[in-house]
This record gives structure tokens, sequence and C-alpha cells, in this order.
């Protein structure tokens, strides 16, 4: 395993535990103690966690923002699943609003044989993966460049979504929770998000199972200013009542088709 891709798992593991042992980890990874306590000093200096004496634990702020070469490579199933479940929902002709997440990434990835269609995006990585694509059209907003995420936002990117309108927006977020709704971790990054929401007549949530019952800084949008829900797992009753009382449909990832609940 490279080191890049121990890291990756070690996030991994963070995200799901909460904090690490050196020791659990050396013996998991079948590495010496001295490796992982340098893969923790490395990941410190991103700012993706906090070392303690013999461990770490997850520097999981409200405004944390994991960077995007180590996000692409997480959850990488649950946004596949997620991708192809959004493709279907796309069709040749549509002009369609891709947000600045690695699941629009995946989506990218999963419409590239589509014929005539536009995407608005002010997602690098995304611009990137279409560009294979004869049959799209890709639209970049421009605007102010944000390196961790390589990603354009401000005033001249919102001005830019605002100048289109489009069938569909996919919109993606860092936490959804029955109360708190829709929030994001980067308000200017929210701001452009909620301008394509704006502009789509009709608005797609496509989030992964991680994503749930989580709350983070700053509010993005309320449940019933979305359409659909699309995600890699099948979400709780709780969760499938919630979505249904905003009049949202449901799809996941095991085979279900449209209908809140199907």
């Amino acid at each position: 395993m490279l080191a890049v891709e121990r890291r990756q798992a070690i996030f991994e593991i963070l995200e799901e535990k909460g904090s690490v042992t050196v020791v659990e980890l050396s013996k998991q990874f079948d590495v010496s103690e001295e490796t992982i306590r340098r893969d923790l000093t490395k990941m410190e200096s991103s700012g993706l966690l906090q070392k303690t004496y013999g461990g770490a634990f997850l520097n999981a702020g409200m405004h944390l923002e994991v960077p995007v070469d180590m996000r692409v490579h997480t959850y990488v199933e649950g946004k596949h699943v997620i991708g192809a479940l959004s493709a279907r929902l796309i069709h040749n002709g549509d002009t369609i609003f891709l947000d600045a997440s690695t699941t629009a990434v995946h989506i990218a990835e999963s419409i590239l044989d589509k014929k005539n269609v536009i995407v608005i995006t002010n997602a690098l990585k995304v611009a990137e993966a279409l560009a294979k694509a004869p049959g799209i059209k890709t639209i970049c907003t421009g605007g102010t460049l944000r390196p961790t995420s390589l990603t354009t936002v401000g005033k001249v990117a919102e001005m830019a979504v605002g100048n289109y309108f489009a069938d569909k927006a996919f919109i993606c977020c860092d936490g959804i929770h029955r109360t708190h709704g829709i929030t994001d971790a980067n308000e200017k990054e929210a701001e452009v998000r909620k301008q394509m929401i704006r502009q789509a007549e009709s608005t797609i949530l496509v989030v992964d199972a991680t994503k749930f019952d989580k709350t983070s800084f700053v509010h993005m949008a309320d449940f019933q200013e979305f359409d659909a829900l699309v995600t890699d797992k099948e979400p709780t009753e709780e969760w499938k009542a919630t979505l249904h009382e905003a009049d949202v449909d449901v799809r996941w990832g095991d085979g279900a088709g449209p209908g809140t609940g199907a």
C-alpha cells in the first residue's frame, strides 16, 4: 500500500471511530509505529487531525474542509453508486448544474456517453472529467480559485451561475440533519450552490450515507427546496418520514426506484 493510500484509509477510520492509536494502526497496516507517526504528523499539518500521545483524534470542527485530493479517494464506492443513479436522471438535451463536490465528479464520469448535454460547473475536476465527452458542452463559471478544493467561488462565480437556467441541479453538502437542514463547511461554496438551486427547474440533493445526521458550519438550504435525494444506502425509517413530509423523492443504491421510500 502506498503512503497516500494508507493515509486515506487512516482518515476513513477516523471518520468512523473518531480516534485511533499508533499501536492499532501499526498492526492493521503492518508497518512500523514510526511510519504511522510520520503519517499522523503529515495529516496533522494538513489540518485533518489532532495528534495526541500515542494516537490522534479527528479534527472535526464544523468548518473543517478536507482537501480535494483526499476527498476524491474516500467513500469511492458510495459516490460511484450515486453517480450511476444520478446519470439515470440526466437525459440527452438536458442542461445541468454540477457543483464543486467529488460526488459531482462521479456524476460527470457517469454521463460521458450522453449527447447534446450542457454542464455548468465551478469545479475544475468536474470540467476535467467532462473534457473526454464529445457530446457534452462544459461551461466553467470563473471566479476566485480555492486551491484546496480546485473550485471557483465569489461574486464572479455567483453571477456566472445566475446568467444561466438549467433543467436540473445536482447539489452536495457536508451534512444533513432532520432539525438543522442542509449545511456546508464553506460559506462561499454554499453561496454558489444556493444560486444553482435558484436557477434550476429541478433540484437533486446527492449525499452519501456518511452525511446523514451531521451538521456543518453554515446553513445552505431546507429539504423543501429539493425535488429528490439520491444516496448510496437505504435511509432509516425516520429519514424516510422526514423526506416524505418535505415531498422529496428518494432513490438509493440497492435497486430502489422513484418514489419516497420506494
